[in-house]
């Protein structure tokens, strides 16, 4: 868990405090993942309970099944390659669509052993989409293949966990007048 962060979650997992907001607002989150092989799903599923607010994912790790599954634009991907931001936000905004649900998530990017698409191993792009719009961050991680993929899952479970907090927050001041 990052620093700074614990407060707010109470020390739980990043998917654990995910699965409560989401379940707080009666929302829903899949999963498209890359590199990190299905490691989100198994975060999500690993917290009794995750079947109130996990829809599910898809495990898109061949670039053909980023397009014919989720729908990523066919042009990008053959110019731009896997490994992109653009191509990262429209897998999460095509998991969402597939599977009905109010958020969606994604990770793409070079776990190594070697460089992918001319990015460099630890290039990881994640994203989150959902209600009011999508956010996609660049990282460049060090380490393993293993750390690299296990840092690529705790990020965008944190980056889910700050949207749903922030998504909230603007609904809170909605309805209260603006306050």
């Amino acid at each position: 868990m990052a620093r700074g962060r614990a407060g707010a979650s109470g020390g739980r997992t990043p998917a654990a405090y995910a699965l409560q907001l989401l379940a707080e607002s009666d929302q829903t989150v899949a999963v498209a993942e890359s590199l990190t092989g299905g490691m989100v799903a198994a975060e999500f599923t690993a917290v009794p309970g995750a079947s109130r607010s996990f829809r599910g994912s898809v495990t898109a790790y061949a670039t053909e099944i980023k397009h014919r599954v989720l729908g990523v634009d066919a042009d990008l991907l053959a110019a731009e390659g896997a490994v992109n931001a653009q191509v990262a936000a429209e897998m999460a905004a095509g998991v969402r669509r597939v599977m009905g649900a109010s958020w969606g998530i994604a990770t793409t990017g070079v776990a190594g052993p070697d460089p992918q698409d001319g990015q460099p191993v630890g290039t990881v792009f994640v994203a989150v989409d959902g209600p009011v719009g999508r956010k996609t961050v660049r990282l460049r991680l060090n380490g393993s293949r293993a750390e690299i993929r296990r840092e690529s899952a705790r990020t965008v479970l944190e980056l889910l966990a700050d949207e749903l907090r922030e998504n909230a927050r603007g609904q809170d001041t909605e309805q209260n007048g603006g306050i």
